[in-house]
């Protein structure tokens, strides 16, 4: 999935709990084997490096996955590369939605998704609010802009329609391959638009335009982005892959705590992000505000909903032009809860 955000002028691509730090040091799963080289495990971030991924700089910036044993190299690619090379193993972990890996475990490519980041799917339908739509219902005739038919804000679009009874027929679906439809809601050439939850409603707030979002949780709880690992890192590197997804989880709890913290980690990191710090620290917020559910709140950190899983499946199998090949795959077929923390 392609999440753009704004970097001044320039739109990068980002990417999607409430979770409990790690007692000490010495409880790190790996901080026994700290006196032997460190374990390399590289992992695939968006495609541009983003504010977006300041759990993941903290962690890093803070030793948290040194501690843990860890040496930690990140790569950048984008969401399909990413998926495949996870499969294949030249990535140990990434980041991807369910929208796309429950495609390409039914290709065969040898997936699962092992801890939630975006306990609330982040893609969304926007609009100014002088606009009078306010719910899904409201949508219909009404002239909405998307990057195109396909990819998660696709998937999102009709399942958000779908709980209103509507169908993409039912709007002038307007195309913008380039990414302008948020320029295009912005000038008035289209009443809504897809988008983020954490870069265009918030773009949009700092310019000075209310905006209504409608989110798809509550009709369809398609999974949102959480890291995935390919079958043969499960099997050959899983004390690795839990003590980093403990760490990152760690990481994330200092945020929502104090996202001053993340904000620097990413500055930090990515020295270019200080070039708007007001704007940077707007849109990790609004994205701290999707690490958390009532799932999550109830089950723990990084804690993957069986049930929500279950239910995209079987509407992703009902679209027209399914994304899905063959019989759908079963959730065990998907997720793997055994790399979280106890």
């Amino acid at each position: 999935m392609r999440l753009r955000v704004a970097l001044g002028g320039l739109l990068v691509v980002q990417l999607l709990v409430a979770c409990g730090p790690a007692s000490s040091r010495s409880t790190s799963p790996l901080a026994s084997g700290s006196a032997s080289s460190p374990t390399p495990l590289t992992v695939g971030l968006g495609y541009i490096p983003s504010v977006q991924f300041a759990q993941f700089y903290l962690a890093q910036k803070a030793g948290y996955y040194r501690d843990a044993g860890l040496q930690v190299t990140f790569q950048n690619k984008i969401d399909p590369d990413l998926v495949t090379l996870v499969g294949q193993g030249t990535i140990d972990v990434g980041i991807s939605d369910g929208t796309s890996v429950i495609p390409a475990v039914s290709q065969g490519i040898p997936v699962r998704y092992v801890a939630t980041i975006y306990a609330q799917f982040p893609n969304v339908v926007y609009a100014k609010q002088a606009s009078g739509i306010k719910t899904a219902a409201d949508l219909r005739g009404r002239k909405l802009g998307t990057p195109g038919k396909y990819g998660s804000s696709w998937i999102m679009l009709q399942a958000l329609l779908s709980s209103a009874g509507l169908k993409p027929s039912d709007l002038d679906i307007e195309l913008y391959p380039d990414f302008g439809q948020g320029a295009a809601l912005a000038q008035g050439a289209v009443d809504a638009a897809t988008g983020f939850i954490n870069n265009e409603p918030v773009q949009l707030e700092l310019s000075g335009t209310p905006s209504t979002v409608l989110r798809v949780d509550q009709a369809v709880p398609l999974p949102g982005n959480g890291l995935i690992a390919g079958a043969t890192a499960i099997s050959n590197k899983a004390p690795q892959l839990r003590a980093f997804i403990a760490a990152t989880l760690r990481a994330m709890h200092e945020i929502e705590a104090d996202p001053q913290k993340g904000l620097d980690a990413a500055i930090a990191a990515v020295p270019e992000l200080g070039q708007d710090r007001r704007t940077q620290l707007a849109i990790l917020k609004a994205t701290i505000g999707t690490w958390s559910n009532d799932y999550t709140a109830a089950h723990g950190a990084g804690a993957i909903d069986p049930s929500a899983w279950a239910k995209t499946v079987t509407f992703m199998a009902g679209l027209s032009g399914s994304p899905i090949s063959g019989t759908p795959p079963r959730v065990p077929q998907l997720v793997d809860t055994s790399l979280l923390p106890s």
